[in-house]
This record gives structure tokens, C-alpha cells and sequence, in this order.
């Protein structure tokens, strides 16, 4: 390899104009914890253009002439890039080597002034510590309304039994968790609700304007959070999380200007949606759901353990929590899964089996996103107590949507008898074609399943749902048709039995098997269309609220 160092040598230091870039970027050659940890957040900059411009639309165009602007988690410095006034900015960070670093930046044409930049730990110290001049304007009432705190703060929690992905430690042992944490509850875990608190407590009067995830307007750890913040929403976007560099994560991001000095309960803050290549695509709405009960109480209500012996049980549902973040947790499983033993299962019987159904459709038939990520599912309306065909779609959807497998106890949940899918033998339990034959009577659903005559009365679907049965019926007789099947497979079996599974133990996404690839692509195909069919209702009978 002789002669190739002399190819690929560098010039040291790089060419001026890399300079800047370098410098700009410095905080990603910090490990991450430690960028998490001390609020290393590099804001991509079409999101800071766009924050300002949004200050301009809700201040004024005069903004940074009238305003103090004050970043006091400003890193590298990133998110004053494009600020005109230097007079009128002011940086502070945890980290020394970042003031360092702006500085720097200043030396190469930053427009900020150095006596404006400074260490501050906005957690810990004393605003006794901050410039004098900057002080001033914070024990001034009049002064404080022309301030705005500029800031994308981390967004790092401090553990908890919930998650072990929580950073230990992060939120803990400093001075404003110390003085606010009683008042705030759990959402004083959270290092961007710390900020934001101080800001309240301490500087009230002034503007926020601030990049943070959503949970202080909709999680359900943050009500009390919300009982005592009440500074007035002006405006705000919402970003997808991925565009940001040391972000991970499906959901959205906000930017929100506040104003301290106003009151306001909140109780819906819209916002405006960009995709992450900045094009504006919608408009959400938050809505304040701390006076509504939760879903999972709603499915509680029909459980009734005390009417059923243990062998009534059908199936066991998991509820998961109440927001799409976590749709990937409700599911239905067997009588004898292993998770049985688990706390937060609702047994399944006839009784409460439409409810079952209505409760896996309304959380599975719109799919979680990173803008509905915190939306959260409600106790709804007694609308769908009389809407059979709702009722019925979302058996159909259940029934084609469920992990049942047979190894763990009678699979009751097939929905054809032995002559329409050509089994081979008799299925153990015939539970599910009887319950949709109008064979099995429901407490307070005699009226369903009876008519004037006292005759059975089949269920009736709709077309949506009758196109499913159709495809799902297909794809059971071509299962049956294979050699040596599991005569009572439910979907799950069927779709283990012909994808498989890797080396791992998890199992495959495809099949070699076309003609199995075509029928289940066909099931699905008729599932999505019953599901957005199913849409609407969900926000009608008040599941969602939009």
C-alpha cells in the first residue's frame, strides 16, 4: 500500500467554508445520553425558519426589534441561527465546551454577542447568576411581557415502573423537581415539563416559544400538570419526531408559542401539521380529555366475572393503555395463553363478546401514526347500543384480527362449520357459527336473536363484512385442503402454517406459497375496506373525539 497515504492525505484545519457547518454540528459528535441529558437538541433548521416565522405571525413583524430572546438550552446555538437583533438575544447552556463552541461561531460571523453567551444550569441555579442586565428584565413585571423564552429543550423522562426505556436518572436531584415535583405530579419526570414550569413559576409574563412532544396537553400522568399550568395558547405546528437527529420515535413534535400573562383553561389547541419535507398537510385539534373516563373503564363495566364460571371463558382480551402510542398492546388471545397470569386482562364470554369485538375494532381499525400517537380512546356515547350493523362489522373485523391459537385451550373463535371449509373432521367447539347463527343468547340481547315467532334470527352483516367471510372463507378451505392441517387452527395457525418462522423463533412476513399470498393479500384487501367503513363510528359514538 505504499504511496497511499500520500493520496488521501487532508489539508489541517478544513477549508473555511466548512467551518461553520462543522461547528454547527458539533453536538452530534457528543455521545447521546450526554446530548439528552444536558439538552444537545439540533433542531433542523427548516423547523427553526419555520418557528420564527410563526413567532412573526403571532407577535408581530417587528418582533425581534420589540422582544428579548432568550434560548436557556441553546447548545450549540442552532436555534438562534437566522435571528437578526443581537442585542436582543441571549444564550445559555449546561455544557461549557457548547458556550465554547458559540463563541466560536461568533468569532466566524454568528450574529450574536459574547457577553450574551453563558453557562447556566436553568434547572439548578439562580437566576442571582444570570447577567445582570438579563436579571433586570426578569424581576421587571412590565419587561418580563416583551421576553420570549426560545427553546427546544430534551425531552429525556426519568425512570419509572412503566418503562425501562426511561433514562435513570435524567429529571432527578434538581432544584425545580425539588420545588414544583408535589404540585406537578408525574409529569415532573419529564425534563421539557421542567422547563416549562420555571418558566411559569418564575418568569411568568413571558412568551414561550418551545419545541416539546405533546404530553403536557394530552397524556393522561400530566392532569395535574394541567390543573396548574394555564398560560393562554397563541399558535403551533406539529413535526414528525423522525426529522429531528437524536430523536427516535413515531410521533409528533410540537412548536408552541405561549403567552404566561393570560389565562386559559386550554381545552382545545389546534395546530398545523408538516410532513417532514415541510409541506403544511392538515390541521389537528387537541382536545383536553381530562374530565372524560377512559375506554378500558367502559369495557370493565361488561367483564361481570361474578355471572361466569371459568370455563364460560372464550378468550381473554388485553386493553393495553389508551392511546395509539401503545395500539401494538390490545389484542385477543386464548383462554390458556401464558399471559393469563398476568394482571390487566378482561375475560371474554358471550355476554360482554360484542363489547369485546366493538372495543379491538375501535382501537384497531385506524392506524396509529405519528400525528394521532397521544390521541386518546374515550368511554363513548350510548349511540352504539342500537346499531346492530356497527355491532356486526366489528364481530366480522374481531374474527379475522385476533391471535388465538389453538395449542392454548378450544379455539371458539372459527367462523365457518367443518361443511363450508371441507374439514377433514369435527371442530371442538362450534361456539362462534352458533353465536352468528342467533343460537346463543346474550343477556339483554334476547331481541337480536329471537323474532316475533320465537325462531332463531342469524346475524345479519353487511356487505363490507360479508366480503370478508367471503375471503376468509377461502383461505380456510385452501388450509384445509393441504395434508396433515390442525383441524381447529385459528387465523393464527393458518398464517404460521404456511409463513413460518426464522431462526429466531419470530414469524416470517411472506410465503413461498403463492396461492396462500393471494388469498390472505385478498382478506386483507376486504378487512381495510371493513375497517374505514367502521371509521366513522368511531368517531361518532365518541371512542375518539376529532
Amino acid at each position: 500500500m505504499a504511496g497511499y497515504s500520500n493520496i488521501h492525505k487532508y489539508k489541517r484545519p478544513p477549508l473555511d467554508e466548512y467551518w461553520d457547518y462543522i461547528i454547527n454540528r458539533r453536538d452530534l459528535l457528543v455521545p447521546q445520553d450526554i446530548r439528552e441529558r444536558k439538552g444537545s437538541f439540533f433542531t433542523p433548521r427548516q423547523w427553526v425558519e419555520l418557528s420564527q416565522k410563526y413567532i412573526g405571525d403571532a407577535l408581530g413583524d417587528d418582533w425581534q426589534n420589540e422582544y428579548v430572546i432568550w434560548d436557556c438550552a441553546a447548545g450549540t446555538g442552532n436555534l438562534l441561527a437566522g435571528l437578526t437583533n443581537k442585542y436582543n438575544i441571549w444564550a445559555s447552556t449546561l455544557d461549557k465546551a457548547d458556550v465554547d463552541v458559540i463563541h466560536d461561531r461568533i468569532k466566524n460571523g454568528a450574529n450574536l454577542l459574547g457577553s450574551h453567551v453563558f453557562q447556566f444550569d436553568f434547572l439548578n441555579d439562580s437566576f442571582d447568576k444570570l447577567p445582570k442586565s438579563l436579571l433586570a428584565i426578569i424581576n421587571n413585571e412590565k419587561r418580563r411581557k416583551k421576553l420570549i423564552i426560545y427553546i427546544n429543550p430534551p425531552y429525556a423522562e426519568h425512570g419509572s415502573t412503566i418503562s425501562k426505556k426511561h433514562k435513570t436518572g435524567v429529571s432527578m436531584g434538581n432544584a425545580v423537581l425539588e420545588k414544583y415535583g408535589s404540585s406537578f405530579g408525574p409529569s415532573s419526570r419529564e425534563l421539557y415539563a421542567q422547563f416549562i414550569i420555571r418558566f411559569y413559576k418564575e418568569i411568568y409574563g413571558c412568551k414561550i416559544g418551545i419545541f416539546s412532544k405533546l404530553k403536557h396537553l394530552q397524556a393522561n400522568n400530566f392532569k395535574q400538570f394541567r390543573l396548574s399550568y394555564k398560560a393562554k395558547y397563541i399558535k403551533g405546528f406539529l413535526v414528525p419526531a423522525s426529522t429531528f437527529d437524536n430523536v427516535k420515535g413515531n410521533f409528533p413534535i410540537a412548536f408552541q408559542i405561549w403567552d404566561t400573562f393570560k389565562n386559559s383553561k386550554n381545552n382545545m389547541v389546534r395546530f398545523d401539521i408538516y410532513d417532514a419535507d415541510g409541506n403544511f398537510i392538515a390541521k389537528k385539534t387537541i382536545i383536553n380529555t381530562d374530565n372524560a373516563f377512559p375506554i378500558t373503564k367502559w369495557i370493565k363495566e361488561y367483564e361481570k366475572k361474578s355471572l361466569h364460571k371459568p370455563s364460560d371463558t372464550i378468550g381473554l382480551l388485553n386493553g393495553g393503555r389508551t392511546d395509539f402510542q401503545n395500539q401494538n398492546l390490545v389484542f385477543l388471545v386464548n383462554s390458556k395463553h401464558p399471559v393469563s397470569d398476568m394482571a390487566g386482562y378482561y375475560n371474554v364470554y358471550k355476554d360482554n363478546l360484542r363489547h369485546t369485538c366493538i372495543y379491538i375494532s375501535v382501537r384497531k381499525c385506524i392506524k396509529s401514526d405519528w400525528i394521532n400517537d397521544r390521541d386518546q380512546f374515550l368511554y363513548p356515547n350510548d349511540g352504539w347500543k342500537d346499531d346492530t350493523e356497527f355491532q356486526n362489522d366489528c364481530l366480522a373485523y374481531t374474527l379475522f384480527t385476533n391471535n388465538i391459537q389453538s395449542k392454548y385451550g378450544v379455539n371458539h373463535w372459527i367462523p365457518f362449520t367443518e361443511e363450508e371449509v371441507n374439514a377433514r373432521s369435527n371442530f371442538d367447539s362450534h361456539f362462534m357459527t352458533s353465536f352468528i347463527g342467533g343460537k346463543i343468547i346474550q343477556n339483554g340481547y334476547s331481541d337480536l336473536f329471537f323474532d316475533s315467532n320465537k325462531k332463531y334470527k342469524p346475524l345479519k352483516f353487511s356487505s363490507e363484512a360479508k366480503s370478508v367471510f367471503k375471503d376468509g372463507k377461502k383461505l380456510w378451505q385452501y388450509y384445509h385442503a393441504q395434508p396433515s392441517v390442525n383441524v381447529n387452527a385459528s387465523l393464527y395457525d393458518i398464517r404460521e402454517y404456511f409463513q413460518g418462522r426464522d431462526s429466531s423463533g419470530k414469524m416470517n412476513n411472506k410465503s413461498g406459497d403463492d396461492a396462500y399470498t393471494a388469498l390472505i393479500g385478498d382478506l386483507r384487501s376486504a378487512l381495510k375496506i371493513l375497517a374505514e367503513k367502521i371509521q366513522p363510528k368511531v368517531y361518532e359514538y365518541g371512542f375518539l373525539l376529532k
